[in-house]
């Protein structure tokens, strides 16, 4: 068995610029850490291009196509602060815009990866499949599909400008999250729609808000201004759906 021990070794330094979004994008894949997210990888049927596993790893690999590196290469491989012993590179699936089955989100402006994980992780949970992202963190950055919990795999992500998106949305009910709408909790929500969540500090663009046909809130106590967007996401989506 051959142990890359070098970081300045090419397998190392390509699958190393995963961790940047450039990276990501000149290869069209992404990295996973740790046995349980790439079981899970492996269970929702994405495409695994190889593996790479620390000098002594003992778990399971699926017979994929494997690297054993050093202790340092697999730490500057890793984004982690405590690597699991093995990193997935995996295939980012291309989806083109289509208008949603069922209902479904519009990320509009989200930029902290570590929200666009949150949010997709109780997405997949609560059933919203189809997830429409503008100008937001890169959901496959290792920061967010930490966060994602295994959501990044099992739900569909849809990119584009804002326009192209709205148009692709074009009959479909849309319900714009800010403080100041309607009562979540007293809101009857149509049978299908989509849910818009705006920018942590900005809120919803003005195109994205402007064609909102619906406006909701959670009610806050007074000393409270806002709640973090991961976690109102996650109120809002299952709320939205508890009489439908």
């Amino acid at each position: 068995m051959t142990v890359i021990k070098s970081k300045q070794n090419p397998i190392v330094k390509e699958l190393t610029s995963l961790k940047d979004k450039k990276g990501r994008r000149a290869t069209g894949t992404f990295l996973v850490e740790g046995p349980k997210l790439f079981f899970d990888c492996v269970q929702s049927g994405l495409e695994v291009v190889r593996l790479a596993v620390r000098e002594g790893y003992e778990g399971e690999t699926y017979d994929f196509p494997c690297v054993t590196l050093g202790e340092d290469a697999f730490r500057a491989v890793c984004d982690e602060k405590t690597p699991q012993g093995i990193v997935v590179e995996v295939k980012i699936p291309q989806y083109g815009l289509e208008p949603p089955q069922k209902s479904c989100l519009l990320l509009d402006g989200v930029a902290d990866p570590a929200n666009v994980g949150a949010i997709l992780r109780t997405a997949a949970a609560a059933g919203y499949e189809e997830i429409y992202l503008a100008d937001c963190a890169d959901p496959y950055s290792p920061k967010s599909v930490r966060a994602s919990m295994s959501g990044v795999f099992h739900t569909k992500l849809m990119h584009g400008t804002r326009e192209k998106i709205l148009f692709c949305l074009e009959n479909i009910p849309k319900i714009a999250a800010d403080m100041d709408g309607e009562n979540i909790f007293t809101f009857h929500a149509p049978s299908k729609f989509c849910l818009c969540i705006g920018n942590e500090g900005n809120g919803l663009s003005d195109i994205v808000r402007s064609r909102a046909d619906h406006t909701v809130g959670i009610p806050m106590d007074g000393r409270m201004e806002s709640l973090n967007a991961a976690v109102s996401a996650g109120i809002l989506m299952y709320l939205l759906k508890k009489g439908v």
